[in-house]
């Protein structure tokens, strides 16, 4: 295979990944768009994790949402638990890496908010324990997970919502992940703004 070949692979192996799943993750989506809209309209946040590329798609969508996504609007709270170093290299040294965002959701999360979990495998031990820790200071959670949704899936509580794409590859996973975070700020948007 020539490397043209290769690169047209990559692109026709993610457009059918995502018109093999869009029905089936439209009607998660949407429910997660309205907790997450809920969330804003009552004074809420939304807080957000995951590691390596689920860490940039969790800084991603914070700034589609500080900053705004396609239409002109104020600024929405959100804040992606990737950023800051200091915290980060802190709990990790003191405490345990698993403990990064759970230490974070206790200490910055209030009921009312909400908690954007991402990870591929569902399997991230400090993804699961930020879900566990959401639950203790009753908030909601949106799983953005992959595969079988692993771990993470057996932590949700009934009032969460679980967006799974049921693919084995990482890169394919994380390219649904990023158009299903596109949705999520489209529609919430859409609840904000109207057309």
């Amino acid at each position: 295979m020539d490397i043209q070949n290769r690169i047209t692979q990559h692109f026709k192996d993610s457009a059918e990944l995502k018109l093999r799943v869009m029905d089936e993750l439209a009607a998660p989506i949407e429910e997660g768009a309205q907790l997450f809209f809920d969330c804003i309209a009552n004074d809420g946040k939304i807080l957000v994790c995951g590691n390596g590329g689920s860490a940039a798609d969790a800084q991603h969508f914070a700034a589609e949402l500080i900053n705004r996504f396609e239409k002109e609007r104020p600024g929405l709270a959100c804040v992606a638990l990737t950023t800051d170093s200091s915290v980060i290299t802190s709990i990790s040294n003191d405490y345990d890496y698993n403990q990064i965002f759970s230490k974070q959701v206790r200490a910055l999360g209030l009921p009312g908010d909400s908690l954007l979990a991402i990870s591929t495998s569902g399997n991230s031990p400090n993804v699961v324990a930020a879900i566990h820790a959401a639950h203790e200071r009753n908030m909601r959670v949106v799983a953005l997970t992959g595969r079988d949704g692993g771990a993470m899936l057996a932590a949700l509580h009934p009032t969460d919502v679980l967006i799974c794409v049921d693919a084995k590859s990482t890169a394919r996973i994380q390219e649904v992940h990023l158009v299903s975070m596109h949705c999520l700020c489209d529609i919430i948007d859409y609840h904000l703004l109207g057309e």
